[in-house]
């Protein structure tokens, strides 16, 4: 699949230029556990008018969890160490080595959203629904699989989908 292409990591990309959405990632990342590339994929399946129950949800997110777990979160982890440093060799000396891995969990993460939107195109999964109905839908039965999201993260995202879409 030719990434540059996709449909849904052109989405991603014009998703995650708005200014809200970068800190939101990250705090629902860091504080709830939350798979940004599966987010994403779910609100541009809603924007495809698919609506998924929460085990739509599961299935797609058992089809990239070892990849998560074994090459996106690691990358990520190696990342945020070497921001600051990791004696004997402190973020100076380390920041090439810093940039390489997060060109590398770029890739990783793209490899990811190539993988879900080959596997799951949208016309495969879900039912039809308006795309408003199906983005409250979406992120409901995520929140379900991840534990409760904070409603004001809910509103950023469904605020920022519909400005976005």
């Amino acid at each position: 699949m030719n990434t540059e292409a996709s449909t849904f990591w052109q989405f991603s990309l014009r998703f995650y230029r708005r200014p809200e959405i970068p800190p939101l990632c990250i705090a629902l990342q860091d504080e709830q556990g939350a798979d940004v590339n599966l987010l994403f994929f779910i609100l541009f399946l809603s924007l495809n008018s698919r609506q998924l129950t929460t085990e739509d949800v599961q299935r797609i997110d058992a089809s990239i969890r070892d990849w998560r777990t074994k090459v996106v979160q690691p990358l990520r982890t190696i990342r945020r160490e070497l921001k600051t440093g990791i004696p004997p060799l402190d973020a100076q000396h380390s920041e090439a080595l810093r940039n390489a891995i997060k060109r590398e969990e770029l890739q990783a993460e793209r490899l990811q959203q190539e993988a879900l939107e080959r596997n799951f195109p949208p016309n495969s999964i879900g039912t039809p629904a308006a795309a408003s109905v199906a983005a409250q839908a979406n992120i409901a039965a995520y929140s379900a699989i991840i534990g409760t999201l904070p409603q004001s993260a809910i509103n950023t995202l469904l605020q920022s989908l519909a400005a976005t879409g």
